[in-house]
């Protein structure tokens, strides 16, 4: 098969992720920092280098300040419910992933969140290099915002937010304001660096660009940050104390961590990281190769800029995204997505909420070939 859901989960890992992971599983199945015996030590030993390797690659000022999730939805439900307060005002986008929007709406309800969301123009996502930019979110701080979050990389559509300027404005204008990224679709395929972009908090998917397995996550977050734990239980310390820690990581890391990911999130990020720059020039490439000639085939309509994180959606006049996604896979044996990706507020922008969008979703291994063999399937379909 053809695989085109690159954005849902990376369909290829590195040799070193597969051989790795397989090592852990049956070689070091101890629980790190739990015993003191050398399996034990071996995995605290791996979970520790990888901690190290995300602080230093992302920019974070501090390797306790790097905690492991199954997902990155998982770091950003952590990071919401740890930092926002009654009282508090939040400023997001319509390009929030449901990971977002679902754990500030239960605030709402809860303890009276306040909340803007910022709608773009309502053609930026094809006319403007950034989807949203500083200008769009400074109108919208208040006395009492607590938290802008902001998606790095649309997972819909491609496009990209001025993380930089967004960060930087905040810093200078209103320190006291902490900022979010998600980075569940950008990780891996563009850089970020914490220090330099002035992110406080950076939720990451590992399983995606990063090349890690399924399972794999994280939460980075800087000294202006104060998180409160959402999990509360064993953590290898303070054992007859019964509050959670209030040190990092413990006071984050409840229970058993996932070793395995953990260590193809290290074998991966190893891979990806150096060749980060050479795959985003193939997957704009790729992108645009897609773009130019979807945006020529009969009732096809395009929503994506040639991006480096390789998403291309569309919506066809003659079929819903879901059915037009299951002739791919059933008649030309090509996966992509469609529907609404977990991303409402973003299709109500692009006034696409009643049959969604298709989305192909490139990695680094996928081909030309394999981009011409689906452009040929699209051609077929544009005549259904």
């Amino acid at each position: 098969m053809i695989y085109f859901d690159n954005a849902a989960t990376g369909g290829s890992k590195p040799y070193c992720v597969r051989e790795t992971v397989n090592s852990v599983i049956a070689f070091l199945c101890a629980n790190p920092t739990r015993s003191g015996h050398k399996l034990a030590n071996a995995g605290a030993e791996a979970v520790f280098r990888c901690r190290n390797l995300l602080k230093e690659v992302f920019g974070c000022g501090s390797a306790e300040r790097v905690i492991f999730t199954k997902n990155c939805t998982e770091a950003l439900n952590t990071a919401i419910f740890g930092i926002l307060k009654k009282g508090d005002h939040a400023v997001m986008t319509c390009a929030e992933h449901n990971s977002v929007l679902r754990p500030t709406e239960r605030l709402k309800k809860s303890i009276g969140l306040e909340t803007d969301v910022i709608y773009p123009e309502k053609n930026a996502y094809i006319s403007q290099k950034y989807l949203i930019t500083y200008d769009a979110i400074k109108p919208f701080i208040k006395k009492n915002t607590r938290l802008v979050i902001t998606n790095h990389c649309s997972n819909v559509t491609g496009a990209f937010t001025d993380v930089k300027g967004i960060g930087e404005g905040l810093k200078r204008d209103f320190p006291e304001v902490l900022y979010m990224v998600d980075g569940a679709q950008s990780g891996g395929h563009v850089s970020i660096d914490m220090a330099r972009d002035k992110i406080d908090v950076l939720c990451l998917a590992g399983h995606k660009g990063l090349g890690g397995i399924m399972g794999s996550g994280a939460l980075l977050f800087s000294e202006a940050a104060d998180i409160a734990p959402l999990t509360f239980g064993g953590t290898g310390s303070d054992a007859f104390k019964l509050d959670q820690p209030d040190y990092y990581p413990e006071r984050l890391e409840s229970g058993t961590l996932n070793l395995p990911a953990i260590v193809s999130l290290y074998e991966g990020v190893l891979a990806t990281n150096p060749t980060m720059g050479k795959n985003a020039e193939k997957l704009v490439f790729l992108t645009e190769t897609l773009i130019s000639a979807l945006k020529k085939t009969s009732g096809v309509k395009v929503y994506s800029q040639p991006n480096p994180c390789g998403i291309v959606a569309f919506s066809a006049e003659n079929l819903p995204s879901g059915e037009y996604a299951e002739l791919l896979s059933e008649k030309y044996d090509i996966a992509v997505r469609g529907g609404f990706h977990c991303a409402p507020l973003m299709h109500r922008y692009l006034e696409t909420e009643k049959n969604g969008l298709v989305r192909i979703s490139l990695s680094a291994e996928n081909t030309e070939r394999e981009t011409a063999a689906f452009l040929a399937a699209a051609k077929e379909l544009s005549f259904m």
